[in-house]
């Protein structure tokens, strides 16, 4: 066996884990799918739990010398359980999206109807987007948003009499409101559908109260266990006590979906570290910085809107902001958000409801503060942060995007080329930096 350290096998890596390293360390983390987990959540991640193969459950496994294996899956159970107030729980789900086609594979058939938030209405691929598997394989009706950018209840109620969904999907990825789980939950009894709610961008939220819980209204919950929750990148599925009522076998349906339905042996270690995020996030600690997320998002937006930027929805209820650009011109995102990183500040473009550019090239970007948050930072530094957006973007709003596809290539080789020289941004750069430097990670 190699017993060398990393820098002596593998020098290359080494140094790009390094630079990885500094880049989180003197950047801000802004997109909201992101955060930094702990020390012992990354402990739990890089451990021995990584060496076994464990196909199947505690207790029934089909591998030997899965003793401690199972343990700690169940742990990871009842503390799930526990925290989300839920009946039945499988941690073994690799990522949200496999979790969400576990959940079809439990439900539904081919061909089957089913309804979810529409993708450019700040919803998610695996809820039915024409070009995900979930709307490929099912009859996909979709959901939007209103002129003021909340969910439009009554369409939703409208579409799901007409076509009698035989699951409803509640949840997304840009959207920054709280999610309407009784309405959506009325509807869905309505027509006999599951209801299922997707709550990977605010699981941590709920568990520590800043936002709705979804347990008493829905049938399954699925979620990612990073994000708000702050936990190693994997995925859960969740089934409600109205889920049991719905379906008492509905536990052993998700699970034989999961495996051998969906996927063979379990990542162990992840679900060592989601049973360590569990115990953190079962603190009044946790619960402190849940909330402060949302406040530094509120904080955030305004400051946002007070330099003449403008947010669809007009504000947010979570950790997420969504910033319209099409005042400056439609498809403006990939521009800002290139500008942002070369300031230090990392974003991601994004659709905006009715945007009037394709998702290659849209028309927003996409905010969020749980990472900022994570280091303790508060209302002060999200207010020069907003700032420090507003200026970017200020600096962006010259370059215009051709309509020929061809002519956008060069175009925005040009700007990349000219916007890593622009010396107000390199200025903003040393700032983020030396904030940075105030709040410290992992030391």
């Amino acid at each position: 066996m190699n017993k060398k350290k990393l820098q002596e096998t593998d020098s290359e890596i080494k140094e790009t884990l390094q630079n990885e390293e500094d880049r989180q360390e003197f950047g801000l983390e802004m997109i909201p799918s992101e955060n930094f987990v702990s020390k012992a959540v990354m402990e739990a991640m890089g451990s021995v739990m990584t060496n076994k193969y464990s196909e199947g459950y505690p207790g029934k496994r089909y591998y030997g010398g899965n003793e401690f294996i199972d343990v700690a899956e169940k742990i990871a159970i009842e503390r799930v359980k526990k925290l989300f107030k839920v009946a039945h729980v499988n941690v073994q789900p690799y990522s949200g999206s496999p979790a969400n086609a576990e959940v079809y594979l439990a439900l539904c058939k081919p061909g089957d109807t089913i309804m979810g938030q529409s993708l450019l209405d700040g919803g998610h691929l695996t809820h039915g987007w024409k070009t995900s598997f979930s709307g490929l394989f099912f009859n996909s009706i979709q959901y939007h948003v209103k002129a003021d950018g909340y969910i439009d209840i009554e369409e939703a109620r409208k579409l799901a009499l007409e076509h009698k969904p035989k699951l409803i999907w509640i949840g997304a990825s840009a959207y920054a409101r709280e999610f309407p789980f009784k309405e959506l939950a009325e509807i869905a009894d309505e027509v006999g559908a599951y209801l299922v709610a997707d709550i990977a961008h605010i699981a941590g939220l709920i568990v520590a109260g800043a936002h709705p819980s979804a347990s008493e209204h829905v049938h399954i919950i699925t979620t990612t266990t990073h994000k708000t929750l702050r936990g190693p990148r994997g995925a859960m599925i969740m089934v409600t006590e109205k889920g049991m009522q719905k379906d008492p076998d509905l536990g052993k349906k998700i699970d034989k979906a999961v495996f051998p339905g969906f996927q063979g042996g379990p990542h162990d270690h992840t679900t060592a570290a989601i049973a360590v995020a569990m115990k953190e996030a079962d603190t009044p600690e946790f619960k402190e910085y849940a909330h402060q997320i949302v406040k530094n998002a509120k904080a955030l937006a305004q400051e946002l809107m007070d330099n003449g930027l403008k947010l669809v929805s007009g504000g947010t209820d979570t950790h997420l902001i969504l910033v319209d650009l099409t005042t400056i011109q439609k498809g403006h995102g990939v521009f800002v958000q290139d500008a942002l990183e070369v300031a230090g500040i990392t974003t991601n473009k994004n659709t905006i409801p009715q945007d009037p550019s394709s998702p290659f090239y849209p028309s927003g970007i996409r905010l969020g503060t749980p990472a900022l948050t994570t280091r303790n930072m508060k209302e002060e530094e999200m207010k020069q942060i907003g700032k420090w957006i507003a200026a970017v973007v200020k600096e962006t709003e010259n370059y215009k995007l051709p309509e020929e596809k061809e002519e956008r290539k060069e175009l925005l080789k040009n700007f990349r080329a000219e916007i890593k020289e622009n010396a107000v941004l390199k200025g903003l750069r040393e700032e983020v930096r030396e904030m940075c430097k105030r709040f410290p990670l992992y030391k």
